[in-house]
């Protein structure tokens, strides 16, 4: 698609570099878990909730139905707003779970501001459509209507 779509192109230069980024942040998730009575094995071999399934499953159906950029909507719903040191120190006040299994939180929020940057540059370098920017608002919403549930299932599920 790169070859003859200059949006695509320009797509698959952001996620080369995005996705070695992003490489590792399972496993720092996975320990944060540990440190909270959740064992790795137990972690993976859940089956995924129905809103972890539509959030991630719909990505998967605008990227090969649609339009790959779709994806961006996604990112920039989840890198956009990085956890403020402060939030994070709420977050163990509130919970009283250590530190220590706050590190995937703590490694956004110094990580996420860069990410976000180069998404906007990237998004503002691409001949989007009036249709792109539109389904990438559409898959930031969608994930935005179903993080709430998400997080409450992975919480019940405990």
């Amino acid at each position: 698609m790169a070859a003859t779509d200059p949006i695509a192109s320009g797509l698959v230069r952001y996620l080369e570099e995005h996705v070695k980024e992003e490489l590792g942040h399972d496993d720092l998730l996975l320990d944060d878990l540990e440190l909270l009575g959740v064992k790795r094995a137990t972690a993976l071999s859940r089956i995924p909730s129905p809103s972890v399934a539509s959030l991630v499953g719909a990505q998967y159906y605008w990227i090969h139905h649609h339009h790959p950029v779709a994806f961006l909507g996604f990112v920039a719903l989840m890198e956009g707003h990085p956890p403020t040191p402060t939030l994070i120190q709420t977050l163990i006040s509130a919970t009283g779970f250590p530190h220590a299994a706050f590190q995937t939180l703590i490694d956004h929020g110094d990580l996420d501001p860069g990410h976000r940057d180069r998404l906007y540059r990237t998004i503002d370098a691409l001949p989007l459509t009036a249709e792109h920017e539109t389904v990438m608002g559409i898959s930031a919403m969608h994930g935005a209507t179903l993080l709430p549930s998400t997080i409450e299932e992975i919480l019940e599920q405990g």
